[in-house]
This record gives C-alpha cells, sequence and structure tokens, in this order.
C-alpha cells in the first residue's frame, strides 16, 4: 500500500477495527487510492468468502467505505474493518510490506 495508512484499535468487546485512510488532491491520486481499497476489499472476499457480516454475530469482518469530498480538491477515504482477532491477524500479514533482504 502507498497511499493509505493504517491503525488498529482493539474494544472491550473483542471486535478489532482496523482503519485504512488517505486524503489526496487530484483524480490520479484518488483512482489510486480507491484501486488500493479495492484490492483490500478483494483479498477480504476472497480470504475470509462467505463470512462478512456483523463481527458481533460471529462474522469475522465487516466493513464500511466512506469518501468525503472537501475544500480545496481533497478526497479523503477511509475505509474501517470490523474485525475478529483471526481476521485482523490475517490482514495484517497479508499488509506487512516485504523485507528488502
Amino acid at each position: 500500500m502507498h497511499h493509505l495508512t493504517f491503525d488498529l484499535t482493539d474494544g472491550a468487546d473483542g471486535i478489532l477495527t482496523l482503519e485504512a485512510m488517505a486524503s489526496t488532491r487530484g483524480e490520479t491520486a484518488h483512482a489510486a487510492v480507491m484501486a488500493e481499497v479495492q484490492q483490500l476489499l478483494g483479498w477480504a472476499n476472497a480470504e475470509f468468502a462467505g463470512r462478512q457480516g456483523p463481527v458481533e454475530d460471529g462474522f469475522a469482518w465487516d466493513h464500511e467505505l466512506l469518501v468525503q469530498h472537501e475544500a480545496g480538491g481533497w478526497v479523503t477515504v477511509t475505509l474501517t474493518f470490523s474485525a475478529n482477532a483471526e481476521f485482523a491477524e490475517a490482514f495484517q500479514a497479508a499488509c506487512r510490506p516485504a523485507d528488502d533482504d
């Protein structure tokens, strides 16, 4: 991932929140961010197929996508995953940069 930054929070109820966010200006940069969003959603749908839904109801993951157009041509994209521990661990492993050794 080149544009999205990630934050992980652990809820008291055992549900983890993974938030990916980027603010960009211009169509090219926004298109690149949305490509990263689609890549993450594609990964989640492939790796945890049939397991999307409310985590509090026993599903592995769910998501919300918010795209905000702001003053000055800025666009902020926030992709928020609600996740169980299994999904969060796999997500972090999949998004970890490769070593440059």
